[in-house]
């Protein structure tokens, strides 16, 4: 059993959000990787390979929705479970992201954080 920290990437351009997520994710024993926008985001991603990664939709620079189209056609990013989290309750936002291979797709003012911890660990089977 392997026991080092599953990484996970967190894009997310509201600051105060992400700070509350990366701090939860930290003490949950998780190594925490973060970025403010998609640009930003993809590049992470690529180059640290996590386990997981939380993405939000509408962010500056690239969208959640392009970065993700860009992750899924890279060798490695084909495969990560993505997480999206989102304002939307936008049909279409839902397809497109279930179209590329989105694990589980949360509207931010229906989840609290120890829900997006547990789905996060049920996704990563811990």
């Amino acid at each position: 059993m392997n026991n080092h920290p599953k990484k996970i990437l967190i894009i997310e351009d509201e600051e105060a959000l992400r700070q509350a997520l990366v701090d939860k994710f930290n003490r949950e024993g998780f190594s925490v990787i973060e970025a403010k926008d998609g640009e930003e985001g993809l590049d992470l991603a690529i180059k640290n390979h996590p386990d997981i990664i939380l993405l939000d939709i509408i962010m500056p620079k690239i969208d959640g929705l392009s970065m993700l189209k860009q992750l899924r056609s890279d060798a490695w990013g084909k495969d990560v479970p993505i997480l999206i989290l989102t304002n939307l309750n936008d049909a279409e936002y839902v397809s497109q992201a279930v179209e590329n291979g989105v694990y589980d797709f949360l509207v931010k003012s229906d989840w609290q954080l120890s829900t997006l911890v547990e789905k996060v660990k049920e996704k990563l089977n811990q």
